[in-house]
């Protein structure tokens, strides 16, 4: 196994190592020449996988189907062809459902994002792919775990924020960062007195691995490697229905309203930082928690409980 950083792999070498060793197979890959059929109409260049790896491989005896993106292609953005393979590999995750009945076989997704959202050169088709990749999230549920891997330099947000919050789990580095809304456009609508887009160290607190971990957004925070992210998954993949049920963010009517408690209790803080919330939280010193290093970060935060909020 490799211990490059997932930070700084791209998207076919992350692909390749969340499966075991020699593995994995591409699906419709460089070779096939599906590129975006909008691009050059628009003077742009195209990438022969529209920066989005899709395959399979093994994780144990649990057949995997992985989806990549590549921040370096246009953001990670998603349009017609990139959209199209994602929904194709969650597709095919539901027909190895069908043909498989035992647990011990059972398959995995695994989506490693890096994007911001919605392709706007290709808005319609985008947004299409981000509805098609929900509905099929809703068919597999119950049926084979979808997780989300965070950890690339762009990180997850716009369109497929709301998907990352549809899978099963979450699974951060302290280098992810997930939200709804990209930095830069809070800062262009509410203001930089709002949200400062260039402080690196306020992005990192608001949207980051350690701040969605503290407040439930993310299941586990784990080590910026690919050996860390391979391993998280085997592990998820073993793990039993119930388990899995029970840390799904949303997909019932007590769990939604887990949430909004949550949401309402955090509103109600006023926080002008993250680290108000990680006070609220009952952490002592939250500033202290920025350059803890992951093991003792772990041992001694305390995290917002959706549960009991």
């Amino acid at each position: 196994m490799s211990d490059l950083r997932f930070l700084e792999a791209s998207a076919r070498e992350r692909a390749m190592a969340l499966v075991d060793k020699g593995s994995f197979t591409e699906l419709i890959g460089p070779q096939a020449k599906r590129t975006s059929p909008h691009l050059p109409v628009l003077g742009e260049a195209v990438e022969f996988d529209d920066g989005v790896v899709t395959g399979i491989g093994l994780l144990g005896q649990h057949p995997a189907i992985v989806i990549s993106q590549e921040g370096r292609f246009i953001g990670g953005s998603v349009g017609e062809v990139g959209g199209a393979k994602m929904v194709g590999a969650l597709m095919l995750a539901e027909q190895l459902a069908a043909q498989t009945h035992s647990p011990a076989r059972r398959p995995i997704v695994l989506i490693s994002f890096e994007t911001g959202g919605v392709r706007l050169h290709e808005a319609n088709a985008g947004l299409l792919a981000h509805a098609e990749c929900m509905d099929m999230l809703q068919t597999l549920r119950g049926r084979v775990p979808v997780v989300a891997l965070i950890g690339s330099k762009i990180g997850c947000f716009g369109g497929m924020g709301f998907v990352a919050a549809a899978t099963d789990i979450i699974v951060m580095s302290e280098s992810g960062r997930l939200g709804l809304t990209g930095p830069e456009v809070i800062e262009q609508e509410m203001g930089r007195s709002e949200f400062d887009a260039s402080d690196r160290a306020l992005v990192f607190r608001t949207t980051g691995g350690k701040h969605k971990y503290i407040v439930g957004d993310c299941n586990y925070l784990i080590a910026d490697s690919l050996d860390a992210f391979h391993q998280q998954a085997a592990v998820i993949a073993d793990l039993p229905w119930a388990e899995i049920e029970n840390q799904r963010r949303i997909g019932s009517e007590a769990k939604v309203r887990a949430q909004m408690a949550l949401t309402q209790q955090i509103s109600e803080m006023a926080p002008a930082d993250a680290r108000d919330v990680w006070a609220a939280a009952g952490n002592v010193e939250p500033q202290s928690l920025v350059d803890m290093d992951l093991e003792s970060f772990l041992s001694n935060v305390k995290r917002l409980s959706v549960e009991e909020a």
